[in-house]
């Protein structure tokens, strides 16, 4: 099987838009790859964090995969953090890139804007994703358009060193999945539901309770039509919550469409709130498990073990090539 590797970003909350539009593919991807998923808790600190809150919050994360279907019998999983070889290998790649390939980044122009004084770390940190992505050979990088970016990145590091070195790394290829569903801020249709989002009366959190799930849902912005069909430029609101039906019920829209035909928005706001009630309360029972067991440790420590023999062989290698290691 060739090997895919991803990140589970610890910061935030994980929310339906999390579930709908991306935890789903990383489960469709364990049944067709050797599936390496790392919590990047190294990235999160680029900008400020509350300790206490991160440490909390990629214990609940992990266990939130795992309820919502990621198998850890299928895939990998560790931190990021647990293996040193990581920010190891990004010293030897940051000494093999240019200082114009680091500052085309466009994320780094897009997050330095919101930030007063900028760490290093947020310059530097592609090129760490670079070694997190080569330290295990990974064929294929799941990323969204704003990331790919990143993964060309990689890509050029890698060349650049097998062409000075000999052939050292895995030349990866950025996997854009299909495009999924895009789940809307409820309060804001035309936003996207986004766990950094300050106000959260349009986010449906994955821990939310079944009382705020539908009285967010019942609150949902509309219009005053009170005819159910899809038309995303014209009908926003409405199109979101057929979305999220057509998605949690395994339907095409055109056959949620025509369930509620005749249904006006409060019928149809009701069923869209118990189907969310009844997923999300069955991940929420499976995440309370994990959360009380010592299931995510021992996964975390196996995970750990594993990456750190296989990255270790890949960094001796690089040291060896570069000049370095043992004499």
């Amino acid at each position: 099987m060739k090997r895919l590797l991803t990140g589970l970003q610890p910061s935030g909350e994980l929310t339906l838009g999390s579930l709908i539009g991306g935890i789903r593919q990383s489960v469709a991807f364990q049944e067709e790859y050797d599936s390496f998923i790392f919590v990047p808790d190294l990235h999160a600190i680029t900008v400020p964090q509350d300790p206490i809150l991160l440490r909390e919050r990629i214990k609940k994360n992990v266990a939130l995969y795992l309820a919502c279907g990621i198998d850890p019998t299928k895939n990998t999983i560790y931190l990021q953090s647990q293996n040193l070889y990581h920010t190891n290998l990004s010293w030897v790649l940051e000494c093999n890139t240019y200082m114009g390939e680091a500052s085309r980044m466009t994320q780094f122009k897009d997050k330095s804007k919101k930030q007063q004084n900028v760490a290093v770390g947020l310059f530097t940190y592609p090129i760490l994703m670079a070694a997190d992505i080569l330290l295990y050979d990974a064929d294929f990088v799941p990323v969204g358009v704003d990331q790919k970016q990143h993964v060309e990145l990689a890509r050029d590091i890698a060349t650049r060193f097998n062409n000075k070195y000999g052939d050292v790394f895995t030349i990866p290829e950025p996997l854009i999945p299909k495009v999924g569903a895009k789940i809307m801020n409820l309060q804001d249709p035309t936003r996207k539901m986004s766990k950094s989002d300050t106000d959260s009366k349009g986010i449906i959190f994955l821990l939310d309770s079944e009382e705020v799930i539908v009285k967010k849902i019942m609150s949902a912005v509309t219009d005053s039509d009170n005819k159910v069909y899809y038309d995303m430029e014209n009908k926003p609101g409405i199109s979101n919550l057929l979305t999220i039906y057509s998605a949690l019920s395994n339907m095409e829209i055109k056959e949620v469409e025509r369930k509620f035909s005749d249904s006006n928005y409060g019928n149809l706001k009701k069923e869209v709130a118990s189907l969310v009630v009844e997923t999300l309360l069955a991940i929420q029972e499976k995440y309370k498990s994990f959360m009380e067991g010592d299931t995510i440790e021992k996964i975390l420590e196996e995970g750990c073990i594993k990456t750190n023999k296989i990255a270790k062989e890949k960094y001796d290698s690089v040291l060896e090539k570069v000049g370095l290691g043992r004499v």
